[in-house]
């Protein structure tokens, strides 16, 4: 299993503990808001716990020195906002105020943060012992030893959107991208420096991983500027927190708006865009975007969003700029209102650069296969794509979950690398290198499938005679034996009255 794994973060258990605590006091959609809020504040103080109890040791008095948390990504927290403190109260009736108090006190110390926390623990419905009861779970759970590389707030936001929606009988309508799909994305795209974007940001964990990648090879992250949008007013917030507490300083627009029928970067040309946009989105407001711009081969249908996404992120990148996104796989093939004729005429302008079919079982909210899908304006193998067929990758991690390796992600990343440098043997079964002339004789379906064709098979050195004569001979007493369970059948039901 990859040490990466984030499908065990190793506190899920607890956090849905701690939801169940408040579900008979409060809708789904507002206990996962107080939970969030308290995963925020514990992640925020385990590290500046950390961090102060160094500083304390080494006896230079600068424990409350903001500079010495800012200068490492560590985020500072004010005094009156610490866990300690809210722990202390927590079996007070006035914990909700605390609470509120702290996440004030935040704010006030990071203006960007201004009206983005929960500020609505203290409300009267909100009922104080069980609030008590799940601060005490908080307390117990140590989030600073998980680590910061993982997606904390993305995950566990989406562990319990499938929860929710697992004991409400619904499917999750909203999906967090899983850290390993991210990574391949990030491995791939490379991006070290220049504008990155995601138009449908979700909790941010596009950046997150794209941070992280950049601190990894040893680069600056302040040569990546983030820029970013979500329609849904929690899941906006919840990014700018996720990138808060790592020190990022992104441009998510002023307030949570629509892409389509807002967008809040007009202007924008990115250099890398990365984006897992809501899988066959109907109901997007195409009728009031008929002659949009954006849509430069083609009008896409108004029952399915996915290539007005595709084409949205085509307009906004740079003259060099390239997209990794992940589409569901019916993109890769559908006919339907003129889907075919848009993808035909995006292949014909040489912008699909390599298409990577997944394995299945990686999301938890929807079980829809996937492809990631990856646009370059300026390839370097002009007239041709790579395709990848990489669902027989992957280890399963939970009995509903699976996962990309660190092994199998560098495979794809240094898969696409040869590609790109000419150097790439076709691999059946895997990896092919084909020319447009090729996806146009297949009507432009992108499907890996139809140009990698299938994993040749070992020879086992059996001569096919020898191996003809034992197959039909361990067929022959197959029937033998098939013959003798059908008499002994026929005769039980002859003995209880029943004739066949």
């Amino acid at each position: 299993m990859a040490d990466n794994n984030t499908a065990e973060i190793g506190f899920e258990k607890q956090i849905w503990d701690a939801a169940c605590v408040l579900r008979g006091n409060l809708d789904a959609s507002e206990y996962k808001s107080v939970v969030l809020g308290l995963i925020f504040l514990k992640y925020i103080s385990d590290r500046f716990d950390e961090k102060y109890k160094a500083l304390v040791e080494e006896g230079d008095g600068f424990e409350e020195d903001i500079d010495e948390y800012t200068s490492e990504g560590i985020f500072f927290v004010p005094a009156g906002a610490r866990w300690s403190e809210i722990a202390a109260k927590a079996h007070t009736p006035e914990i909700g105020t605390v609470i509120d108090d702290a996440m004030r006190a935040i704010e006030k110390e990071n203006k960007r943060l201004k009206d983005i926390l929960p500020k609505n623990f203290a409300r009267p419905e909100l009922d104080k012992r069980r609030l008590g009861d799940v601060v005490d779970l908080f307390t117990n759970i140590q989030m600073i030893e998980h680590g910061s590389e993982k997606d904390i707030l993305g995950r566990t936001y989406e562990y319990c959107l499938s929860m929710f929606a697992e004991q409400e009988g619904k499917r999750g309508g909203e999906f967090f991208t899983p850290s390993c799909v991210v990574r391949t994305l990030v491995e791939i795209l490379k991006p070290f420096k220049g504008r990155v974007y995601d138009p449908c940001c979700g909790s941010g964990g596009m950046f997150v991983q794209s941070a992280r990648f950049v601190e990894n090879h040893s680069g600056n992250i302040s040569n990546i500027s983030i820029y970013g949008q979500d329609s849904n007013p929690t899941t906006w917030k919840m990014a700018q927190m996720n990138l808060a507490i790592r020190g990022i300083e992104p441009d998510l627009g002023e307030f949570s708006a629509d892409t389509f029928m807002d967008d809040r970067h007009p202007t924008l040309r990115a250099d890398y865009i990365m984006a897992n946009p809501p899988f066959n989105l109907s109901d997007w407001g195409a009728d009031k975007l008929k002659d949009d711009v954006r849509w430069q081969y083609g009008m896409p249908p108004a029952g399915n969003a996915n290539f007005a996404w595709l084409q949205h992120m085509i307009y906004h990148l740079a003259p060099a700029g390239r997209i990794g996104m992940v589409l569901a796989n019916g993109s890769l093939s559908s006919q339907t209102g003129g889907e075919g004729d848009i993808r035909k005429n995006i292949v014909d302008a040489d912008l699909v650069e390599c298409i990577i079919a997944m394995p299945t079982q990686l999301f938890y909210t929807t079980q829809i296969p996937v492809s990631l899908w990856f646009i370059n304006k300026q390839k370097k193998q002009a007239g041709k794509t790579l395709f990848i067929d990489a669902r027989k990758m992957g280890t399963m991690v939970s009995r509903k979950l699976r996962e990309l390796t660190d092994e199998d992600i560098q495979k794809l990343a240094d898969t696409y690398t040869s590609f790109v440098e000419g150097s790439l043997d076709d691999e059946k079964g895997y990896c092919a290198a084909v020319e447009t002339s090729e996806i146009e004789k297949q009507d432009y379906i992108l499907t890996p499938g139809r140009y990698v064709g299938i994993e040749e098979q070992e020879d086992d050195g059996e001569p096919f005679e020898e191996k003809m004569d034992r197959l039909t001979s361990e067929l022959s007493e197959m029937f033998e034996k098939s013959h003798e369970l059908e008499n002994e059948i026929r005769n039980k039901l002859g003995a209880i009255g029943y004739e066949i």
